[in-house]
């Protein structure tokens, strides 16, 4: 069992880095949410952890003694309240630049992208670094410019707003720590 598992994992990394055709869409069951852009989903046994593509959600800290970022915590419950024990499509973008099983890709539920809606709903930023080919970040910049119009979420706190690459920066935080 545990030969198959590496053989379907090992399909499903070879499949989401050769492109990002229809073909690769994938179907999973999420298992755990980590913060607003990173995600456990499984399939057959086998483990693969998701960062959301051509997004940046804002942070929740690991350490009893620093801060979540604002709507940190808000950007995670709304994300596991969409997906959480669901069956999703990943399309896969290639392998995260994380060690183990990390890919990057969009997630559908029902034919809805869910990281276009984490943006629509201000509880994530466009991510605009190194991102993918195929990947197109379009509906992404009118769909934060249309947040930031409306003060959705984050873009509420005007000129309090830090975005969570720079919140990072501010506390030295890594990303979001997983088993």
């Amino acid at each position: 069992m545990k030969k198959y598992g590496i053989f379907i994992m090992l399909v499903l990394l070879i499949q989401f880095a050769l492109g990002s055709t229809a073909s690769t869409k994938t179907t999973f069951r999420i298992t755990r949410v980590y913060d607003g852009d990173t995600v456990m989903a499984v399939r057959n046994s086998v483990v693969i952890y998701v960062m959301l593509v051509g997004i940046d959600a804002p942070e929740i800290s690991e350490a009893a003694n620093m801060p979540d970022q604002p709507y940190g915590r808000k950007a995670k419950e709304y994300l596991a309240s969409l997906i959480l024990d669901k069956d999703v499509e990943i399309k896969g973008y290639g392998k995260a630049p994380y060690p183990d099983n990390n890919i990057i890709g969009v997630i559908f539920l029902n034919g809805r992208n869910i990281n276009l809606e984490m943006v629509r709903q201000g509880l994530a930023e466009v991510f605009q670094k190194d991102l993918p080919p195929g990947f197109d970040i379009t509906p992404y910049l009118e769909a934060e410019k249309q947040a930031r119009i409306n003060r959705a979420g984050m873009w509420s706190l005007g000129n309090k707003y830090v975005s969570p690459s720079r919140w990072r920066q501010m506390h030295k935080v890594g990303m979001t720590k997983r088993p």
